[in-house]
């Protein structure tokens, strides 16, 4: 049956991701004038709203109106700014250190160390960027190494979706199974009133066995492109790109002082943007300083002109213009429904049978409804202050430890953010490895079906161990 599934998936041919957002956006319109309009009360804690659980109460309804959808990808575009900005500059950037040879010569000397153990690799730098995710919530910064990975994939004769994985499929897994993530875990834990980052033990445990399975999922697939490069489901796509590369290698023999300066400045700056993010709160606007400062400064070592510079980065930021305006579409879907004041209607909805379910069913739901969500509110705090203080009580009464429940908002708020159209984060990065959003969810469809067996089962563990 599997089998049967996963070759009429392969065979279903999916519209264009813009039109999948495009149709999401219509039933975002659509819904507003049938769902009624309802909101909680909100308080302010530490900076930020949190609804106050049994306040629900229906108010005016705004529907949309044919000129709201119309308008909507522009005020996606204004809601979206910053990402958008950041996935173009940082485009960019890659586009001066691409063009100044600085990542061909840096692969070439990957390959060089890991030559006859290319395998290591995966689970190697994967294990790394699940740490970062689940201890500094690694997210958005992971899409500048998209562009490295992707190549040294390929160097290694796998394909751009194994690169691709390396840092989207380890950092999401890091974020979705953290044991310290700050934006999930810990704002999760303070509003429902849990011990901060208590819980550390089973969290661990979690991201062992979701990390664990995700490599071994990216390593069968990367042996099995090595063995037949024509198993790839990017095969034809990626035979361009290797040819590039075939073409890099005859001409780039030797590494010059300016390729080793920009490598030194690539590592010292993701260094610095580590340490901002955790120690000094950083977030776009200073992560993106970074890069530009890094971007000039290689392109001057390696002595390219100033025009080429300027052309390298327009050249590299055009590439991520169709991401952006995917980004402006899918927040378009949400500003619809944030106006149409729908999302705590369909909260409040979801979360009211709950009452008549055992405890077993009542997680398997609960991680159902944080999912729904997730396709509305994906920043990881704002879903935080929306769900937790909702699902805690009700977890309360359903005889739910508020720990179990923080992890229930921590599996629905991270792991099908490796699907949704409407994550900001995988659009920039598919547009970085040139990947088409369909091909992407054929890929990993199979694993998050797993994830989400995986998700119920420790869920279930929870229960049956007090956790």
């Amino acid at each position: 049956m599997i089998s049967a599934m996963k070759s009429w998936l392969d065979r279903l041919q999916m519209p264009h991701v813009l039109v999948v957002i495009a149709g999401l956006l219509v039933l975002a319109g659509l819904a507003t004038h049938v769902v009624p309009a309802g909101e909680f009360d909100t308080v302010e804690r530490e900076g930020r709203k949190v609804v106050v659980a049994g306040t629900y109460r229906p108010v005016a309804a705004r529907a949309a109106g044919f000129m709201d959808l119309l308008t909507a990808p522009l005020r996606g575009l204004e809601k979206g700014a910053t990402i958008i900005a950041f996935l173009i500059i940082v485009g960019g950037v890659f586009g001066i250190v691409q063009k100044s040879g600085t990542i061909d010569a840096g692969i070439f000397k990957v390959l060089k160390a890991f030559r006859g153990k290319e395998l290591w690799i995966i689970p190697i730098f994967m294990t790394f960027f699940s740490l970062c995710g689940a201890v500094f919530g690694m997210s958005e910064e992971t899409i500048p190494f998209i562009s490295i990975f992707v190549p040294i994939a390929l160097a290694c004769g796998y394909d751009s979706i194994t690169g691709f994985a390396i840092p989207f499929v380890a950092s999401s897994i890091g974020f979705s199974a953290a044991m310290l993530n700050p934006f999930t875990v810990g704002v999760a834990q303070g509003i429902a009133g849990v011990p901060l980052f208590s819980g550390v033990g089973y969290r661990t445990l979690c991201w062992f066995a979701f990390t664990g399975l995700a490599i071994w999922f990216v390593m069968r697939h990367a042996a099995k492109v090595k063995k037949d490069p024509s198993a790839s489901p990017v095969y034809e796509r990626d035979h361009e790109t290797r040819k590039h590369m075939a073409e890099a290698a005859r001409h780039e023999k030797t590494m010059t002082a300016g390729h080793v300066a920009g490598l030194l400045m690539l590592a010292a700056s993701l260094a610095v943007i580590v340490l901002g993010v955790v120690k000094l709160k950083w977030y776009m606007a200073e992560i993106t300083g970074v890069f530009m400062a890094m971007g000039v400064l290689t392109g001057l070592a390696c002595r390219m002109k100033v025009n080429d510079m300027a052309e390298a980065f327009q050249e590299g930021a055009a590439s991520l213009v169709g991401a952006a305006i995917v980004v402006g579409f899918s927040q378009g879907m949400v500003v619809l429904a944030t106006e149409g004041k729908i999302i705590d209607t369909l909260l409040n909805s979801m979360s009211a049978p709950l009452a008549d379910l055992s405890r077993y069913a009542s997680v398997v739901v609960m991680l159902c409804v944080q999912h729904v969500i997730n396709i509305f509110v994906s920043s990881g705090s704002g879903q935080a202050a929306l769900t937790v203080p909702i699902m805690a009580p009700l977890g309360d009464l359903l005889g739910i430890s508020r720990q179990t429940t923080v992890l229930i908002f921590q599996f629905g708020n991270g792991f099908t953010d490796q699907l949704m159209p409407t994550n900001n984060t995988l659009i920039g990065c598919l547009a970085l490895a040139r990947l088409d959003w369909w091909t992407w969810v054929k890929w990993v469809f199979w694993m998050q079906v797993v994830f989400f067996v995986l998700n119920v089962l420790f869920l279930w563990g929870a229960l049956a161990t007090g956790f």
